[in-house]
């Protein structure tokens, strides 16, 4: 996933890449530092190093996908126009790009599944979530249509990860561009 400058992942990046791959295959629950360890080709002193608990481990796999989506929205940044509702454009976009299957969705179930029995695992996501909130309510031409079309992108990504989205292929389309004609025109003008 992350590599260092010269091509060649920390020894931290090793561990959080092996971690990722244990919590896709067996959950977090069952994640254990021993396993963290012989997947990264390290020692557990190595491991522990770098992470001394297995909750710092699991925060560190939070608050990478954390750095994911924030790098994904940045790379969007440099693509869009400054136009109307950028911000949730911004938001809206990447929550969608990252939604579906895949290495992020596993990691993302698996870790939801850990806060479950330890609920301070999610605080950089609350953290994101309030600045997302108040990045969208400063930063909107249009703060309703904003909000709710953070929130319809938030649903649509929850109901992929989980995989009880209904939405076929066509319905998802039909929802990503509601989506993008809500911030486009607004709520006053949806009725026009």
């Amino acid at each position: 996933m992350f590599a260092c400058i010269r091509g060649r992942k920390s020894s931290r990046e090793k561990i959080l890449d092996a971690a990722a791959e244990l919590v896709g295959e067996i959950g977090a629950g069952r994640l254990t530092l021993d396993a963290v360890a012989e997947r990264a080709g390290l020692s557990k002193g190595g491991l522990l190093y770098n992470f001394p608990s297995k909750e710092s481990l699991l925060q560190a796999m939070i608050q990478r996908l954390v750095d994911e989506v924030t790098s994904e929205k940045e790379a969007l940044r440099a693509q869009l126009t400054p136009s109307r509702n950028l911000e949730a454009k911004l938001c809206t976009a990447a929550l969608i790009k990252m939604c579906g299957g895949g290495e992020m969705k596993e990691i993302a179930t698996g870790m939801l599944a850990a806060s479950s029995e330890n609920p301070r695992l999610l605080e950089p996501v609350r953290n994101v979530v309030r600045e997302t909130l108040e990045k969208l309510k400063s930063n909107s031409d249009d703060v309703d249509a904003s909000l709710l079309a953070w929130l319809a992108a938030e649903g649509l990504r929850s109901m992929e990860m989980h995989d009880i989205s209904p939405f076929s292929d066509s319905d998802r389309e039909r929802v990503v561009t509601a989506i993008n004609r809500l911030l486009d025109r607004g709520i006053a003008e949806q009725g026009a």
